[in-house]
């Protein structure tokens, strides 16, 4: 049965798309008038980051509507300048010369040439000249459709009707700031859809978590009410393969339902919820730990048996943790183990983490790698280290019967901060920490969680508006 739906994907979705013609452009005008949007008005969508997910993004959008250019425009903006190395470029020419599709159409548009010369080291390609043919650099593999790219910021973004947020956690602030100077005159604010997962930590007043939305709204102003996230458990280049995927978009109710059934689609199936910030943590949460599963993955030359024992140590931590930031975390299980799982099978911080522990890669290197782009989890476990380990936060420790902080009730996350922030310890502490002989069943600090009132609201906080 699972065989019968592979064979199908490939072609079934593109005559799809085809016979569902008329369906598309329905639910493109719905959503038009749903904002108002007069004939001959373009709706105008714009991506900013072109890292693999906001690739995929624009590209699924550009797939779905870019056929109706009277009605819809969507472009992406990266920054110029980011030239592709001449490794890259060889297995870039490989790629489009595995793909007989790829390569008819570089040769139709008149864009084949400048990869030979690439492969022969002849001429130097940049980033955002190889994304208009299709090609993300963190993801060479999988080509993309065409795009409409955008160097310069302003010109991007200065009258979107939506913005698609696709920079990593640790950018958001910075080009956000700069977007807000374009939108001083505006009237009409934009609807922001923030794909990025990651955190900061605030101390003072209190201590408290800052997301990329919140980062957002305080960087532009934007109301709350027009910022919402999108998750799931996916992996990018699988997504627009068409394997079969979901996510949620969260946020307020104006904007969500509407959003989730536009940006739906046959292999892609968007749910809404209104608990924005709650879930953009556990996105972030989830990249934490997956950093040392890769670790263990790789010191272990894959043992099962140790990447359970870790799996079992890390889902009880991420328990804990989702007990003191949520007032119902068990609506967040399935959700955030969904994540963890995808994320630990084939995403990119667990991989970090096994070039890591091979010694492939090196701290020094930082967390933005070539060809994968900013491995978000390195600023995420600093930022959860230091949020956990504020005395503010006391929790009382059941077996030593005093207060704590919470970090101390979570090994492997200050094993990670020691290993990726600090580095006190090699890769080999995780599995140090594992074999720890103090170390509580993972059980234990489950029923700790559950069995007392840890839940702090103030760590989510609020909003300017």
């Amino acid at each position: 049965m699972v065989g019968s739906i592979k064979v199908m994907s490939s072609e079934s979705y593109l005559n799809g798309a085809i016979q569902n013609h008329n369906g598309t452009e329905q639910k493109l005008d719905e959503f038009r008038r749903f904002l108002g949007k007069a004939d001959g008005d373009l709706l105008k969508i714009v991506g900013v980051g072109a890292g693999a997910w906001g690739s995929v993004f624009a590209a699924l959008l550009q797939d779905s509507y870019g056929q109706f250019r009277d009605k819809v425009q969507i472009r992406i903006w990266r920054r110029p300048g980011r030239a592709v190395g001449r490794a890259t470029a060889e297995h870039l020419f490989e790629v489009i010369n595995s793909r007989e599709d790829v390569l008819r159409r570089l040769i139709r548009r008149c864009a084949y040439l400048k990869y030979v010369e690439a492969r022969l080291g002849d001429r130097t390609l940049y980033a955002d000249e190889i994304l208009k043919d299709g090609f993300c650099l963190n993801m060479i593999d999988t080509p993309l459709c065409p795009l409409k790219v955008v160097t310069n910021l302003q010109e991007a973004v200065w009258d979107a009707d939506i913005v698609i947020n696709g920079l990593p956690s640790t950018e958001t602030r910075e080009v956000f700031e700069e977007i807000s100077k374009y939108w001083k005159e505006r009237i009409a604010m934009p609807i922001i859809v923030s794909l990025a997962k990651g955190i900061e930590a605030e101390l003072d007043p209190v201590p408290r978590i800052i997301t990329p939305t919140q980062m957002i709204n305080r960087a532009t102003r934007v109301p709350m009410e027009n910022i919402l996230y999108l998750g799931g458990p996916n992996i990018a280049s699988e997504i627009y393969n068409k394997e079969y995927a979901n996510a949620r978009i969260c946020g307020a109710g104006k904007w969500r339902i509407q959003l989730a059934n536009f940006l739906r689609q046959p292999h892609f199936i968007v749910w809404d919820n209104s608990d924005l910030v709650t879930h953009e943590v556990m996105g972030g949460l989830k990249n934490v730990y997956a950093i040392g599963a890769g670790m263990v993955a790789a010191l272990t030359n894959e043992s099962a048996t140790s990447k359970s024992v870790y799996f079992a140590h890390c889902t009880s931590e991420m328990i804990f943790i989702t007990h003191l930031l949520a007032e119902e975390p068990e609506k967040l299980a399935g959700p955030l183990l969904a994540d963890t799982y995808v994320t630990l099978l084939k995403g990119r911080n667990a991989w970090y983490g096994q070039m890591i522990a091979k010694g492939e890669l090196s701290l020094d290197m930082g967390d933005s790698i070539s060809g994968k782009g900013t491995i978000q989890g390195v600023s995420a476990v600093g930022a959860f280290y230091e949020l956990l380990s504020q005395s503010s936060l006391n929790v009382l420790h059941p077996e030593a019967n005093k207060p704590v902080a919470p970090v101390e009730l979570c090994p492997i996350l200050r094993t990670l901060y020691k290993i990726l922030i600090t580095r006190e310890q090699g890769t080999r502490g995780i599995l140090q920490a594992l074999q720890d002989e103090n170390l509580n069943d993972p059980r234990d600090r489950i029923e700790i969680a559950q069995s007392h009132v840890f839940y702090r609201p103030s760590l989510l906080g609020g909003s300017l508006d």
